[in-house]
């Protein structure tokens, strides 16, 4: 029962995700948006470190961490964002979305460990308005974004190295909306764009853990993702509106454009890590990420001065348990985590890279048994510039998960 419960709630975050923005930041207009997904809760509580890897948790960014897993897995996460957006005039606005953030389940056989979820990995959600001089009025909307549902297998090959492969199918579809609005004209002119994505792509991953000293233990990783193609299938309408005072849009007139279809080349990706730390007390890591994304090219056409560049991410993180065993004191059984990570997006507007930073720290509260755990983390930070007419966005970040621990494969034994 617990299994088909499962596949029908996949089923429902399935849809659900794909239907959800997930983002606020006119930033999410390029490209295929913005990067959700950034990890587990308990990842983005570390500054989204990638190397760690346990029994009783699912690391959905390093496959070769499955073969570690002793119990079936089941995790769940959610994220509320808030967003200030301000410029270099002082404008600022306030927006805020909620949206989920993954769903996966790791099941252990023996040496072997295996997973499959679905994940919302890009958004698009803005609304902007930019006022011409003659009166005239552009307003820009857009939504939609990139998921992947993902089949996971993790090795451990001995009591050092683990390795593991992700097979994961994207999908998705975006669209922007254009509205141009001038006084004393009847009508509006409306153009929509939308673009239906799809596509496999592969990743692999190594982790190698060895004990130093009697207490001390050192854990390296490596995640390779290739650079893969997105089909694009790409429409265009152009339409004469009209626009009542509750914002409904009636079409007065409309055209389908022909536009060129066209792959969409995703940049590869190369993720090192490493750390120390005293097994189930205390951990602190670094990781650096090379995204070789000069070759990322929009899904529709060039835009006016906006490039891509090879870029660069920087992570530190860890977390501490006072002591895991303790009988007593619940809180001595928390765990506490904190980060910090400097993010290259690649993003390059009017000369201008589009860059975030951001600092996180978050707990783990043990809750029912068999290791069950609720994880709470917090992140704020900031993206972009003000510079060159852009804006910079001051982001807050309260992500919620449950990774929930059952035991399957009993042996029944009878008297």
């Amino acid at each position: 029962m617990t299994k088909k419960i499962l596949v029908l709630i996949l089923v429902v975050i399935t849809t659900i995700s794909y239907a959800q923005e997930g983002t606020s930041s006119p930033y999410s207009f390029y490209g295929i948006g913005l990067q959700k997904f950034k990890g587990t809760v308990e990842n983005r509580s570390m500054g989204g470190l990638s190397i760690l890897s346990d029994s009783i948790h699912i690391n959905l960014q390093n496959p070769s961490t499955y073969g570690e897993l002793q119990l079936t897995t089941y995790t769940v996460g959610a994220n509320y964002n808030g967003l200030n957006l301000d410029n270099a005039a002082g404008d600022d606005s306030y927006k805020d979305n909620a949206s989920l953030d993954y769903l996966a389940i790791g099941i252990p056989a023996g040496k072997f460990g295996f997973g499959l979820g679905v994940i919302p990995l890009n958004s698009v959600g803005y609304q902007t308005i930019r006022f011409d001089d003659d009166g005239s009025q552009r307003l820009f909307s857009g939504s939609g974004g990139v998921n992947k549902v993902f089949v996971s297998a993790g090795f451990k090959v001995n009591e050092n190295l683990n390795v593991g492969l992700d097979f994961n199918y994207n999908f998705g579809n975006i669209e922007n909306k254009a509205i141009l609005r001038r006084p004393a004209v009847e009508f509006d002119t409306r153009e929509i764009s939308r673009s239906d994505l799809s596509g496999v792509s592969l990743s692999f991953g190594a982790t190698y853990r060895t004990m130093i000293t009697d207490k001390l233990e050192l854990t390296t990783s490596v995640v390779s993702t290739p650079s893969f193609d997105l089909k694009s299938r790409n429409t265009l309408e152009l339409a004469t509106i009209r626009i009542a005072t509750n914002g409904t849009e009636t079409v007065i007139e409309n055209q389908e454009v022909t536009v060129e279809d066209r792959d969409v080349e995703l940049p590869a990706e190369l993720k090192f890590g490493a750390g120390i730390g005293q097994p189930k007390k205390w951990f602190v890591g670094t990781e650096y990420t090379f995204l070789d994304s000069d070759n990322f090219n929009n899904r529709s056409s060039a835009i006016d001065d906006v490039v891509y560049k090879k870029a660069s991410k920087y992570r530190v993180g860890g977390f501490y348990i006072p002591n895991y065993r303790s009988l007593t004191s619940y809180l001595s059984r928390v765990t506490y985590r904190a980060g910090i990570r400097y993010e290259e997006t690649g993003l390059n507007i009017n000369g201008q890279a589009i860059d975030e930073f951001g600092i996180s720290f978050g707990i783990g509260l043990p809750v029912g048994n068999l290791f069950s755990n609720a994880n709470v983390g917090f992140e704020f930070g900031t993206r972009g510039t003000t510079n060159a007419g852009l804006v910079k966005e001051e982001f807050f970040n309260l992500s919620l998960s449950l990774s929930l621990n059952d035991k399957w494969f009993r042996k029944v034994k009878f008297n």
